[in-house]
C-alpha cells in the first residue's frame, strides 16, 4: 500500500457535489410548488401572456388579454410556453421555471465559490443562498426577478472564472459565456441584464486601476455574441411597431428609474431592512462576513480581486436600486448569489474554530430576535391579514411562530454551548423547516385569487357568452377561464396597448350596459363594493358566485 502522502486525491468531487446540490435544492424547491393558486397580479400576468402565445401561435409580440404588452421582453414567456407544451396549463407548470432558476442559482454559486475558495465554501454558499428567506420565497413566485437575477449572476461568475484563465480558447469561451448570459438576462427583463455586469466590472477595473483587463475580454467578439442574442427581438418589434423602442426604453426603463411614474416610490434606505430580512437567517453573520471579506489593506486589493468584485457587485446594485424612484422588494434579488458566497466564505473560516466575539454576539442575539419574530408571526399576522379562512390562517401562523422560536432557541443554545458548527446546523435545518411551513401557509396569506369563483362560472358558459371585468382587471380570470375577457371602465397597464390597435373589448360603461341589456348571456366580475354601488343604482343582476372580495353576477338567471 503506498504511503498516505502519495495517494492521488479525488480530483472530481465537484461533480458529486454539483449533483448533490442540484438534487437537494430541486427537492427543496419543488415541494408544494403547485399547491396554491396563482397570485395576482404578477403570477397571473406572467402566466396569461404565454397562455395567449400558445393559444394564438404568435410568439414574437406579447399580449395580455389580447392587448399588445411591451413592458418586458419575451424570454421568460417563451420558457413558460415550453412548460405549457410539456406539462399542460396548471399552477405547477407555470412555476417550474422560477424554481428551475432558483436551483440553477444555488448550483452556480456552489461551482463558483468552490472554484474561488474551496469545496466547503461552495457548499456553505449554496446552503446560505437556498435557505435565505427572500430567495426561497421568490423561487416559488412567478416573476421575472429570479430569472434575471440568476442570469445576471451567471454573467458575473462566468467573467470571474474566465478572468482567471490565461489568454486562449478557455478564456475566450468564458468571456463569450459571460456576454451570452448578459444577453439572456436582457431578454428577460431589459437593460439591467447588461448594465449590472458592465457596472460592476467597470467599477472593479477602476478600483484595481488595471485597464489591461479590457484588452483580455475579447470585447469585439463578446459584444457580437451579446447583440446576436439580444438584438433580433428588439429589432423585429420596432419594425412592426414604430413606437416600441421609445415606450420600451424611455418609459419602461429610464422614466421608471428616474421618476415615480410607476407609483412605487420608497425612501432611499428602503432596501436596507429588505436585505436584512431577506437574507434571514444569515443576516446574523452579515456584518462579520463583510468585515472579514474586506479585511485586507488597500495596497493588497489586487491579491483579493475576486472577493472585491463580489463585494462591488453587491454594493453597486444595492446603491443603484436605492437611488431609484421606483422600488419593489424583489428588485434587490440580484445581490443574493454573490452575497451568499461572501457569507459562505466567512462561515467556512469559522467552521472548525472556537467562537469569535462577533459570533458569540450573533448567537446571543438569535434567541430573542427569533422569539420576537415568532410571536409576531403567531399573533400580529392573523390579526392584520384578511383571509378567506381566518381559523386556518391562525393555526398556520401559530405553527410558523413556534418553528421560528424553537429554531432560534436551539441555534442560540447549541451555538453558545456546543460551538459554531452545531449552532449553524440547527439554524439552517430549523429555518429550512420554517420555509417549508411558509410555503404551505401561502394560500391563506394571498386570498385575492378568482379561481374558486371561476370554477362555479365555467360550467355555465356557452360559446356566445361574454365575461367582463367591471371597474378593474382580474389578472388571473382569463388564465383560469382559458379565454379572453372584456374589461369595462378600466385600462391600467393595458392602456398603452389600446392606443396601438383597435381593442373593442376594452370598453366604457355605456357600451357595456347596452350589451348587458341584450339577450346574449353576460357575466360580470367585479368587487363587492362595485356590486353594492350598482345594486343601489337598480341594475338588474343575478348572483352566480361570491366571496368576501369579489362577485360574479349575470344579466339573466343562471
Amino acid at each position: 500500500m503506498p504511503p498516505l502522502s502519495s495517494v492521488e486525491p479525488d480530483r472530481r468531487p465537484w461533480l458529486r457535489d454539483t449533483l448533490l446540490v442540484a438534487f437537494v435544492t430541486a427537492a427543496f424547491y419543488s415541494i408544494m410548488l403547485g399547491t396554491r393558486e396563482l397570485g395576482v397580479p404578477d403570477e397571473a400576468r406572467y402566466s396569461e401572456i404565454p397562455r395567449e402565445m400558445v393559444a394564438t401561435g404568435h410568439y414574437i409580440t406579447p399580449r395580455l388579454d389580447g392587448v399588445l404588452y411591451f413592458e418586458k421582453p419575451p424570454l421568460f414567456y417563451w420558457l413558460q410556453t415550453l412548460s405549457i407544451r410539456l406539462w399542460g396549463l396548471n399552477d405547477w407548470s407555470m412555476r417550474f421555471w422560477t424554481a428551475f432558476f432558483a436551483v440553477l442559482g444555488c448550483t452556480a454559486v456552489y461551482l463558483t465559490a468552490a472554484s474561488l475558495y474551496g469545496r466547503r465554501t461552495g457548499l456553505l454558499s449554496a446552503l446560505v443562498l437556498g435557505t435565505s428567506l427572500l430567495y426561497f420565497g421568490m423561487g416559488h413566485v412567478i416573476t421575472l426577478d429570479m430569472a434575471v437575477s440568476v442570469l445576471a449572476s451567471l454573467s458575473l461568475f462566468a467573467f470571474m472564472l474566465a478572468n482567471r484563465r490565461p489568454l486562449g480558447p478557455a478564456r475566450r469561451f468564458g468571456m463569450w459565456a459571460a456576454f451570452l448570459f448578459a444577453a439572456l438576462a436582457t431578454l428577460t427583463k431589459g437593460l439591467i441584464g447588461i448594465v449590472f455586469p458592465m457596472m460592476a466590472v467597470g467599477l472593479w477595473i477602476m478600483v484595481l486601476w488595471d485597464w489591461s483587463i479590457l484588452k483580455r475580454m475579447y470585447l469585439p467578439t463578446s459584444f457580437a455574441v451579446y447583440f446576436a442574442v439580444a438584438a433580433p427581438w428588439h429589432i423585429l418589434l420596432q419594425l412592426k411597431h414604430p413606437t416600441f423602442l421609445h415606450y420600451y426604453f424611455i418609459r419602461q426603463h429610464f422614466e421608471r428609474y428616474l421618476t415615480d411614474v410607476a407609483h412605487r416610490y420608497q425612501p432611499f434606505w428602503y432596501f436596507l431592512p429588505v436585505l436584512l430580512l431577506g437574507v434571514l437567517p444569515w443576516s446574523a453573520f452579515l456584518v462579520q462576513a463583510l468585515r472579514y471579506n474586506l479585511g485586507f489593506a488597500w495596497r493588497n486589493r489586487a491579491q483579493h480581486s475576486d472577493t472585491l468584485l463580489l463585494f462591488i457587485w453587491v454594493a453597486s446594485i444595492f446603491v443603484f436600486f436605492s437611488a431609484s424612484d421606483s422600488k419593489l422588494v424583489p428588485y434587490i434579488l440580484p445581490v443574493f448569489p454573490p452575497l451568499a458566497i461572501l457569507i459562505g466564505r466567512y462561515l467556512d473560516t469559522r467552521w472548525d474554530k472556537p467562537l469569535a466575539a462577533g459570533d458569540r454576539r450573533a448567537f446571543i442575539a438569535i434567541g430573542p430576535v427569533g422569539v420576537a419574530m415568532g410571536l409576531a408571526a403567531a399573533l400580529v399576522v392573523p390579526a392584520t391579514r384578511p383571509s378567506l379562512d381566518p381559523h386556518a390562517l391562525g393555526v398556520a401562523m401559530a405553527l410558523l411562530g413556534a418553528a421560528l422560536v424553537l429554531t432560534a432557541l436551539a441555534a442560540s443554545f447549541l451555538g453558545l454551548k456546543r460551538g459554531f458548527v452545531p449552532g449553524v446546523t440547527a439554524l439552517s435545518l430549523g429555518f429550512a423547516v420554517f420555509l417549508l411551513g411558509v410555503n404551505a401557509s401561502a394560500p391563506y396569506l394571498d386570498t385575492r385569487t378568482i379561481k374558486p369563483l371561476v370554477t362555479k362560472l365555467r360550467p355555465l358558459l356557452t360559446p356566445n357568452a361574454v365575461v367582463a371585468c367591471y371597474g378593474g382587471y382580474n389578472q388571473d380570470l382569463p388564465f383560469y377561464l382559458r379565454r379572453l375577457v372584456e374589461v369595462v371602465n378600466f385600462k391600467g397597464e393595458l392602456g398603452y396597448g389600446t392606443t396601438l390597435e383597435p381593442t373593442p373589448w376594452i370598453m366604457k360603461g355605456p357600451t357595456f350596459w347596452q350589451q348587458w341589456q341584450s339577450k346574449r348571456p353576460v357575466y360580470m366580475v367585479t368587487s363587492v363594493s362595485s356590486y353594492q354601488r350598482l345594486a343601489k343604482r337598480g341594475i338588474r343582476m343575478f348572483m352566480v358566485a361570491q366571496n368576501p372580495y369579489n362577485v360574479i353576477v349575470a344579466n339573466r338567471a343562471p
